[in-house]
């Protein structure tokens, strides 16, 4: 099966970038790897760019597909932050707790965050990309929502991006602390918890009208 084989592949590649970097596994290594030669993997995929494409790919896949599963609304910020004012807070939680597991315990995308923590110093594209899905990107997304939400008379703030990163960093931080001591992973998801219902009652101003 065509389709199994390529799946394989880019679980097996993304195992080794994550292990060994993207720019220190060859070809060579990832068909050592799969037991195939280096001709048969290259019946797949014509070069390792074309595989960290469709990793790539499948990562931003698994993204509508999370966010249609949580009925999370997908569009771009503006549109989200809009739809975002017709969505509980609870649902909200209950994505962000999704999102967490998601980068911490789902093999293909904890692989992926860990291949893009170890690149990001060493290649421009890598370091776009690790910017785009773990750093500037998440605040930047997350501060167009609030921005819309400040607008409307939503929560109460006056610096959307300021609150953006008082948003993201503890998650990251949590992401960081179970990557180090997966044993501490009940506690982070419980302080996880508490960041996300203490940060809505906050911005509401110490309370609102819908469920925190």
């Amino acid at each position: 099966m065509a389709g199994d084989t390529k799946e394989r592949i880019l679980e097996t590649a993304l195992a080794l970038f994550a292990q060994s970097g993207y720019l220190g596994t060859s070809m060579r290594d990832i068909a050592k790897e799969l037991g195939i030669t280096k001709g048969a993997l290259y019946k797949h995929y014509a070069s390792k760019q074309e595989i960290l494409d469709s990793i790539v790919e499948r990562m931003n896949k698994m993204d509508y597909e999370r966010a249609e599963a949580y009925e999370m609304p997908e569009t771009e910020p503006d549109g989200f932050a809009k739809a975002y004012l017709h969505t509980p807070i609870a649902k909200i939680r209950t994505y962000s707790m999704a999102q967490f597991a998601h980068w911490t315990k789902e093999p293909f995308s904890s692989n992926f965050r860990k291949m893009l923590t170890l690149e990001q110093y060493r290649d421009p594209k890598l370091a776009q990309l690790y910017h785009d899905y773990l750093a500037t990107g998440p605040t930047e997304y997350m501060a167009a929502i609030f921005r819309a939400l400040i607008a409307a008379g939503e929560i109460v703030a006056e610096d959307p991006d300021a609150l953006a990163m008082m948003y993201v960093a503890p998650v990251i931080t949590l992401i960081g602390i179970c990557d180090r001591q997966p044993e501490r992973e009940p506690e982070c998801l419980d302080k996880l918890q508490s960041h996300v219902r203490l940060f809505f009652r906050m911005v509401h101003g110490g309370g609102s009208p819908r469920s925190v």
